[in-house]
């Protein structure tokens, strides 16, 4: 698998990422995770996401256990900052609140770091748009993290453009991604302006929820019955599963987004895999655009 690249001379990771919010569902031993990593790193998706908050501040450390220096030379390491959750893990957080403080950002990636059993992270991002962000105090931290070796690059998740260029602006070199909710079903972000910047910033998003949780396929969701013809019509054009062709939906868009994969199931990791070879045509894309908002493009 070819590697993908975030920004110039930025970030080089995999053209699908792999998301561990849900590990603690999967209920897997410490061999059995072991043997997830391997086979995802095999099959070259080396590009792991993760967050502070992820089951409860707890699945950071889990996935610690079993980082080694052989593993930890084949991957990015990807987490996130920023969100404070009131959980007994955490008794110095009084209510949930937002938090890219220069104090909170340092103690946060030396937490992480002890958490993956690791020296540095990859990718930093911030989680959520902070409404009381001072963006020289986080642009400091992230300042500091980078000479100091611990950070390699930063990001954000979920901001819109002006959030991010505030950042932006206060930082000496490009933030490599943002990562967002993008799926068939979820197109806000194809038109507030958030890809086009990602494009004129030539940085790379990511797609968190790339199958909206599932829903894509349900028979519940409104727009089932309207996607139902034209899956099975782009099923037998590209011999290719729902599955394959919903990530190849975006796959095939100029930003160059990298979906985050967030299955257990290792059978569907590597059906997802089959969607990098699927070139979807244009007016297939809009096919699935349509079908999904339930009326024709303006």
């Amino acid at each position: 698998m070819n590697s993908v690249q975030y920004s110039p001379n930025g970030l080089q990771g995999s053209p699908l990422a792999f998301g561990f919010w849900r590990l603690l569902d999967w209920q897997l031993s410490q061999a059995e995770l072991a043997s997830l990593v391997d086979q995802l790193l095999d099959w070259g998706i080396t590009t792991l996401d993760h967050a502070d908050i992820y089951g409860g501040y707890s699945i950071e450390a889990i996935f610690g256990q079993v980082m080694t220096p052989a593993r930890r030379e084949r991957m990015q390491l990807v987490t996130k900052f920023g969100i404070c959750l009131e959980t007994p893990a955490r008794p110095d957080i009084r209510r949930h609140c937002y938090n890219s403080s220069y104090q909170h950002v340092m103690a946060s990636v030396e937490q992480s770091l002890r958490n993956f059993n690791t020296d540095y992270l990859d990718l930093l991002l911030l989680h959520r748009p902070d409404p009381f962000m001072d963006a020289d105090d986080c642009a400091r931290a992230f300042i500091d993290l980078q000479q100091q070796g611990k950070v390699r690059y930063f990001g954000v998740s979920n901001h819109d453009v002006h959030q991010q260029q505030l950042l932006q602006s206060r930082l000496p070199f490009a933030l490599q991604t943002n990562q967002l909710e993008l799926s068939v079903l979820e197109h806000k972000h194809f038109l507030d302006g958030t890809l086009a910047y990602a494009q004129q910033q030539r940085q790379r998003p990511m797609a968190w929820s790339p199958l909206a949780g599932g829903a894509i396929f349900s028979p519940q969701h409104p727009s089932f019955a309207r996607l139902q013809p034209v899956w099975q019509r782009l099923e037998q054009q590209y011999q290719a599963s729902p599955l394959q062709l919903a990530l190849a939906w975006l796959l095939a868009h100029p930003a160059g987004i990298v979906p985050v994969l967030g299955s257990g199931n290792r059978q569907r990791v590597q059906e997802a895999l089959g969607s990098l070879t699927i070139q979807l045509d244009r007016q297939d894309w809009f096919d699935l655009y349509q079908a999904a908002d339930g009326h024709d493009i303006p």
